[in-house]
């Protein structure tokens, strides 16, 4: 590892942190599950783009950029979907109009996850283009006898699966089946979940086996992941509210279909956020997306920067609850004020960031370090280190036009405070701070007046 420490990750299979060792050192392979793009995705989805970029920075540091494969995948194929498709485009096919409503999406989520100063994983699979490779998987299943027909869908044989539960801890007899599926009298067990549900006239669909249909939730990423990164690999990532029922289902889908002992070696859980101490939903009125925090006023009536929002996010180890608050980013804000906007260099990590990144992805220790070394350590050594935490603070080169109208705010601002008027003041401060653009107030020295000048802070 030419010097890296031994990484070392929290498994949720075993509980337990251990040293990683990958199958093959010059392929190390990574699936993370991504959103499913009915809507905008929410300060929730953020969490674990901006964790598992974080992994995948420091497995391509230790093993080489071109010898770590990242899959992270597009779910365009889900009830909430069709009721989309068939609100907006009630005029197009079905399967055209899901893809209608998926492309917008889905690039409003690209979009988003490179605001967050995230790197593009090194394939993002569509569920839809990947229906031949589910297909192939519960045929396997049907023929192992791990899954069968009823009332118009395939469904998994939970109890086919002598250990099945093992990453949830969960007894069998004890499970119902999870948030997606109904219990109906055609299951054998409670938890035998969908593999392949017929679809009606008003429902998009595919040809298979066993007709017109679509494919059950947990089917997809087994698919996607078994495309792309094969039948085991080295990690598998997501957020908590994953563990039941999705990744033991494909667990379960996976290991039955080739007859292998694991899925994947190390499953890593991302923990729950919170908005300002709630559970965020709409009913509580604090539903907020990405593209809201970057773009609009909804949350503290301001626009906040990208990099805000993710070191706002790694202030928090990954598998610990978090608050998501207004004192938080602005914590964030004043700590990335402090540090120097420095252009990549050659230059090596700090071994204190790096072996804090090394231990289970301890990001709070990480950016503890990465301060300490912003006030009084190399600048390209900063630079390499705040790579690996994807939070390089950028020079901005400001054009002559920008220059005039940052200029003319500033004027406008002085004339509010002449007037006494405060408030409006402070907005037009706190808009530019949001772009970058930091004030500072003084006196000249001559008239004894109050100017302002300005400067770019990333």
């Amino acid at each position: 590892m030419g010097g890296t420490p031994e990484l070392k990750l929290y498994n949720t299979l075993t509980r337990e942190k251990s040293v990683f060792k990958p199958i093959d050192a010059e392929n190390v392979r990574m699936y993370v599950c991504g959103p499913t793009v009915y809507d905008f995705a929410h300060i929730g989805n953020a969490r674990p783009v901006i964790v598992f970029d974080v992994l995948f920075r420091l497995l391509r540091h230790v093993y080489g950029e071109s010898h770590v494969t990242y899959a992270r995948n597009i779910t365009d194929v889900d009830d909430k979907i069709n009721a989309r498709a068939l609100r907006d485009y009630p005029g197009l096919p079905l399967n055209a109009a899901i893809r209608a409503v998926t492309e917008k999406t889905e690039k409003q989520f690209l979009d988003d996850a490179t605001a967050l100063g995230s790197l593009e994983p090194t394939v993002q699979p569509r569920a839809t283009d990947n229906i031949n490779q589910m297909i192939e998987i519960i045929e396997r299943l049907i023929a192992r006898g791990h899954a069968y027909q009823a009332s118009g869908e395939v469904l998994f044989d939970t109890k086919s699966m002598a250990d099945y539960g093992q990453l949830s801890k969960r007894n069998l007899d004890e499970q119902q089946a999870g948030a997606r599926i109904a219990v109906d009298a055609h299951k054998r067990s409670p938890g035998d979940f969908v593999l392949w549900k017929l679809s009606d006239e008003n429902e998009p669909g595919w040809e298979s086996p066993w007709g017109r249909g679509r494919p059950g939730w947990h089917i997809e990423c087994s698919a996607m992941s078994g495309r792309y990164l094969g039948d085991v690999f080295d990690i598998h990532g997501g957020g908590l509210d994953l563990i039941f029922p999705h990744h033991e289902n494909e667990i379960a889908q996976s290991r039955c279909a080739h007859g292998t002992d694991v899925m994947a070696n190390v499953w890593m859980h991302n923990g729950f956020l919170q908005v300002e101490g709630r559970k965020m939903s709409k009913s509580e009125g604090n539903f907020v997306t990405i593209y809201e925090l970057l773009h609009t006023e909804k949350f503290a009536s301001r626009q906040w920067p990208g990099e805000v929002l993710r070191l706002a996010m790694l202030m928090t180890h990954y598998r610990e609850p978090i608050d998501f608050s207004v004192k938080r980013l602005e914590e964030a804000e004043r700590l990335l004020a402090k540090w120097p906007a420095v252009e990549p260099g050659d230059a090596k990590p700090d071994e204190t960031v790096l072996n804090a990144l090394a231990d289970d992805l301890n990001t709070v220790a990480a950016v503890q370090a990465l301060h300490a070394l912003a006030q009084s350590g190399d600048p390209s050594v900063f630079a390499a280190s705040a790579a690996l935490l994807g939070l390089l603070p950028k020079k901005t080169e400001i054009d002559e036009a920008v220059a005039k109208e940052i200029d003319a705010w500033v004027e406008a601002r002085l004339e509010l405070l002449k007037a006494k008027n405060f408030a409006e003041a402070d907005k037009i401060r706190d808009t530019l701070a949001a772009e970058g653009i930091q004030l500072k107030d003084g006196k000249d020295l001559a008239t004894g007046e109050r100017v302002t000048t300005w400067e770019v802070k990333r």
